[in-house]
């Protein structure tokens, strides 16, 4: 089912874009990259996230990493990240295929700077074996446009 509303999602919203199914997993960043053929860090990985009585989701960098401190300046307070159950809740899609399309209500979602050294990102796509390969700039827009620093990268 949460295939079919990611899918039902981007026909509506961004008919140009599809979902890849895929026969290997996508369910982790480092199978994700290894099935499209990218390093980690360009697979958009969605957080899930409660600050104070706030739930939100943050697409970061496959590679990244929540930082308490930037997420507590960047969301003024702790964060804390939701369990599965509470992640199936508050976007319909299983951990593995979490992503920013397809969910069941509006939902606040910040895009983290991380995110800014690519031009193409690969989300999950309701599935763990989708993903949808765009442009950053279209994922920003189809996410309303919020910008966070919440994470650390690995150093280069």
């Amino acid at each position: 089912m949460s295939l079919e509303t990611v899918k039902a999602d981007l026909a509506a919203r961004a008919p140009d874009l599809s979902v890849i199914v895929t026969e290997d997993s996508t369910a982790t960043v480092d199978l994700a990259a290894a099935v499209h053929g990218v390093e980690p860090g360009q697979i958009a990985k969605t957080l899930a996230i409660r600050v104070g009585d706030s739930e939100f989701l943050l697409v970061t960098r496959g590679d990244a990493r929540l930082s308490n401190q930037k997420a507590k300046a960047s969301f003024g307070g702790r964060p804390r990240m939701l369990g599965r159950e509470d992640v199936l809740r508050l976007t319909s899609h299983q951990v593995g295929g979490v992503c920013p399309f397809g969910l069941p209500a509006p939902l606040t979602i910040y895009c983290d700077e991380s995110l800014k050294i690519y031009d193409e990102v690969i989300p999950a796509g309701g599935s763990t074996h989708a993903s949808v390969r765009l442009p950053l700039v279209r994922l920003v827009e189809l996410c309303g446009g919020n910008w966070a620093d919440a994470c650390d990268v690995p150093a280069p």
